[in-house]
């Protein structure tokens, strides 16, 4: 894989209001209709969100990612796919390379909420 050429510069204050926050998945199910969403159910630890992934085809079973710690990106608008409403974003690695995707996840264990950055 050659690496793609690397994003235009952005000021530290601009990378500052990107809230990428640790989050165990405790659920991952199926969208009636949909070929790439699943719908992640997210503790970050003072409150679960919802979060549509499009991982399905990425993965034999996306059902394997339950009960993983993960990043996600948590202050984007919510967004509404396939009639329903997500409330952040899965970080992973590899998509935008065309690199089969893996989780963004923590070294070890760390409270669910824990701020990245």
């Amino acid at each position: 894989m050659k690496p793609a050429a690397i994003k235009p510069e952005i000021s530290f204050k601009a990378f500052e209001k990107i809230d990428i926050r640790v989050g165990t998945i405790e659920g991952v199910e199926e969208i009636k209709g949909a070929d790439e969403l699943v719908r992640l159910i997210v503790n970050f630890g003072d409150h679960q969100r919802t979060i549509l992934a499009g991982i399905k085809k990425e993965r034999e079973d996306p059902m394997e990612i339950q009960g993983k710690q993960a990043l996600f990106v948590v202050n984007m608008a919510p967004r509404k796919m396939m009639g329903e409403i997500s409330e952040g974003m899965l970080f992973d690695i590899g998509y935008a390379d065309g690199v089969l995707p893996v989780l963004a996840v923590p070294e070890t264990p760390v409270p669910d909420g824990t701020r990245a950055g």
